[in-house]
């Protein structure tokens, strides 16, 4: 079957200070992948892999060979969504621990949930969340949202 499959596996950032941002995701507490090193590193989280790869070698890969701009807000976030609206304040405060930038402090939303935002060393913006309807499984891969 030659037929995209509906899944997400990897979630690739372009680092430009590699071993930097690999240090931020170890003091987080998260376990790399046998193969990391400071010119490629994986996390897997919930059944996804965070890949951290050279942002010149990516944009030769992904791109005309351009490198984005290395200022300013990408107009995406990652999101970590927690079991308990009470583990959105004490997950946000362990990323800060590690070295995340406060972006936003942890509040209830007006879709009914609560959540913070914070950024890595390289601005990448993360979404520390948790709504009412998301569930999980053993893995902690999201197995259903909403409803």
């Amino acid at each position: 079957m030659d037929e995209l499959p509906p899944r997400l596996t990897v979630v690739t950032l372009g680092a430009r200070d590699l071993p930097e941002l690999r240090r931020f995701y170890l003091a987080l507490g998260w376990e790399e992948v046998p193969s990391g090193s400071d010119g490629w590193t994986g996390f897997l989280v919930g059944g996804v892999l965070l890949s951290l790869f050279p942002v010149a070698e990516l944009a030769t890969e992904a791109s005309d060979g351009v490198l984005p701009a290395p200022t300013g807000w990408s107009g995406f976030t990652l999101a970590c969504n927690v079991d308990e609206r009470a583990q959105v304040d004490g997950a946000f405060a362990s990323a800060v621990r590690a070295g995340a930038e406060v972006v936003a402090e942890p509040t209830d939303r007006p879709w009914g949930g609560r959540s913070a935002y914070v950024a890595d060393p390289e601005g990448n913006r993360w979404e520390i969340a948790w709504a009412p309807g998301a569930r999980f499984d053993d893995r902690g891969a999201l197995t259903s949202f909403g409803g």
